[in-house]
């Protein structure tokens, strides 16, 4: 990839989006930031990024975003694919807007821009599109069903691309966190306690222990990383002649993958019994 290819990065107003614009801008690239809220992103402008509005649930807002890069760059050479939120709850309770919302955002959305992307990168004869997973793409917790769902769909999507894309010289990764120290982990966490009808419901005991589970798992410095640890990953896995298919992150993401790999899913399911106990 040459050092003056366009990076253009979903999601940036905080956490791990933020932190990638930043070490892309440290790396000496022209990188476009973006968010819903482009009002988020005055302090990577400071630094030097372009910032532009691009709300992934919208196809105007896409297509604006990537006619402006490539309009001053040819193509984007690199598409992060950052933006995405958890929707957490037992399968039962999830109302289906919610479910459609988060699959538009943490899916759909990811897919919309590597199609639009994908001309451009033809036409220049390479590029790299590098989407942000989750260790959660490999197994699931209890009350994620459909945040894991949505992780779960980028790994295949993500081995379809690859594929296709590597005759075209597009390089096509996914990065897989484990618990990194951003507002995901309070903000998935408040979608179980916020709703006044899941402490009284037949899940209730299960939304309190998943809450629990999530708030000391999160507060665990020992099991979580901070986002700079996912940016520097980022930025090896777009800049490396022949990048690795999957980067894990954190040595405890790596565990709980061979764990559930190696144990299968009965012996997983009575590990998973004990941490979320609900007696």
């Amino acid at each position: 990839m040459s050092a003056k290819s366009a990076v253009l990065i979903t999601g940036c107003s905080s956490g791990i989006g933020e932190s990638t614009a930043r070490a892309f801008l440290a790396a000496g690239h022209p990188v476009y930031a973006t968010a819903r809220r482009p009002e988020t992103l005055d302090a990577l402008e400071k630094a030097g990024a372009r910032v532009l509005a691009l709300d992934v649930t919208e196809e105007r807002s896409m297509a604006a975003a990537v006619a402006e890069v490539e309009a001053e760059h040819g193509a984007v050479g690199v598409l992060v694919n950052n933006a995405g939120y958890g929707e957490y709850g037992p399968v039962e309770e999830v109302p289906l807007e919610r479910v459609r919302r988060q699959f538009e955002t943490n899916v759909f959305g990811a897919v919309r821009m590597a199609q639009l992307v994908l001309p451009g990168m033809r036409r220049e004869g390479g590029g790299s599109i590098v989407t942000i997973g989750s260790m959660g793409g490999r197994f699931t917790f209890p009350a994620g069903g459909f945040y894991h769902a949505s992780k779960y769909a980028l790994e295949s999507l993500t081995d379809a691309l690859r594929f296709e894309t590597a005759p075209f010289g597009v390089r096509v990764s996914l990065i897989e966190p484990g618990l990194i120290r951003t507002g995901f982990g309070g903000t998935a966490a408040g979608t179980l306690a916020s709703d006044p009808g899941r402490a009284t419901g037949p899940y209730a005991a299960l939304n309190k222990a998943a809450d629990k589970a999530m708030t000391e798992g999160y507060a665990n410095r020992t099991l979580t990383a901070g986002p700079e640890a996912v940016a520097r990953a980022v930025v090896k896995a777009a800049t490396s002649a022949r990048p690795r298919h999957r980067y894990v992150i954190t040595p405890a993401a790596r565990a709980l993958i061979h764990l559930r790999r190696l144990a299968g899913s009965r012996v997983f399911d009575a590990l998973l019994r004990r941490q979320f106990a609900t007696g």
